[in-house]
């Protein structure tokens, strides 16, 4: 059994009996035991110490943003944790009042999600740096490639949809940043949120076109009905929050009717 199968052996055991809105331990809640991912030793009698350790970090990182006046006890904690992560990667503005790169608000918006989930801010923080790790580094060849994907596996489930859009010009036109770059934080709520980063934590960025084509099927008399490419990205941009939870779901079936399932599982 490779890694990946058994990080995500819960959730697919989970589905696979029929429990899909179970709130089974997610893989965000567990990141911190996570060694490849670099937050904490396999060996739990270390993790003490390692904590100790991280919040030391996290204080010293704090403090000098502090002294160097980036940031007070007024600065809102996201953009808190922006800074901190700037500076421990080498990419802190010359002053705070420099305007905010892209990647800066696409972390903003996966930090403001994220904190919705974990209380501890010293926690909060490594998870939030171990998150955009893996989206910089790992998924870093493979993010471009998804709105592609949603193309290819949108003719699959409805071509008549994907040609729609293309009729409108609205696919080029899809949020797609909020969709992938951001993962769907800003348009998910948390407790659907947490089963896509669930996945996507667990080794599987694709489950964020599988969500994509799901949020298509599901409001297509919707989108069907709109002609205009703005209409449309609009519409999308905001959808409404009481069918997340179906939507994830699905979009769960989806993935693994298209990718299948774990060999251990088969």
């Amino acid at each position: 059994m490779t890694e990946d199968s058994q990080r995500n052996f819960r959730s697919v055991y989970y589905e696979k009996v029929g429990f899909r809105g179970v709130e089974e331990k997610k893989s965000l809640e567990i990141l911190l035991k996570d060694d490849r991912l670099g937050i904490l030793p396999p060996h739990h009698e270390s993790h003490t110490q390692v904590m100790m350790y991280h919040k030391d970090q996290y204080c010293d990182v704090l403090h000098g943003l502090k002294v160097i006046r980036f940031v007070s006890d007024a600065t809102p904690q996201v953009e808190v944790y922006l800074r901190m992560y700037q500076l421990e990667s080498g990419k802190l503005p010359r002053s705070p009042s420099f305007p905010l790169e892209p990647e800066d608000e696409v972390f903003l918006a996966i930090a403001k999600a994220m904190e919705e989930m974990v209380e501890d801010s010293v926690d909060c923080y490594w998870i939030i740096r171990c998150f955009m790790n893996q989206l910089n580094n790992k998924y870093r060849d493979s993010l471009p490639q998804l709105p592609k994907a949603l193309e290819q596996y949108l003719n699959l489930e409805d071509g008549r949809l994907l040609s729609h859009l293309k009729s409108c010009s609205a696919v080029s036109k899809l949020p797609c940043d909020l969709w992938f770059k951001r993962c769907f934080a800003g348009c998910l709520p948390a407790s659907s949120l947490q089963r896509v980063w669930d996945k996507v934590v667990s080794g599987s960025c694709k489950i964020l076109v599988f969500v994509a084509v799901e949020i298509l099927l599901t409001f297509k008399i919707k989108v069907m009905a709109l002609n205009s490419p703005e209409k449309i990205t609009k519409f999308l941009e905001n959808i409404p929050q009481d069918s997340s939870d179906a939507i994830v779901s699905k979009a769960i079936d989806l993935w693994h009717k298209h990718c299948g399932t774990p060999v251990h599982l088969a």
